[in-house]
């Protein structure tokens, strides 16, 4: 039986790991958690924020997700999305989904993002 979402992977290009903690550190205020020595070797990193863990691995034939993208949810959201554009990243606002606030933004590396928090 499921009980939970231990993490979402997202894949980034070689060599991108000082621009992902830049963003999901620097701008999304997420902690860098350490990855097991196996798998470090293979590059990219993994951040943390509360119970949600987003991992970035590295993939060669690197394409960013451009549709398919993790639903994070929030507190605060106009303060939040405030942070983010003050930071450079890009916020787009979407009204569509009935009961929550919510926006979209994309990683340094092409990677959509959604944020949102519900209205009640």
């Amino acid at each position: 039986m499921l009980t939970a979402v231990d993490h979402v992977q997202l894949a980034a290009p070689p060599c991108s790991e000082d621009d992902l903690r830049a963003y999901y550190a620097g701008v999304l205020g997420m902690t860098e958690i350490p990855k097991p020595p196996v798998l470090a070797a293979r590059g990219g990193c993994w951040f943390r924020a509360g119970a949600v863990q987003l991992h970035l691995g590295i993939e060669t034939d690197f394409r960013p997700a451009k549709k398919a993208h993790p639903g994070l949810r929030v507190t605060g959201i106009e303060a939040y999305a405030a942070r983010l554009a003050e930071r450079g990243a890009p916020v787009t606002w979407d009204d569509d989904l009935p009961g929550h606030r919510r926006f979209y933004s994309e990683d340094p590396v092409g990677n959509r993002l959604e944020f949102l928090e519900p209205t009640g």
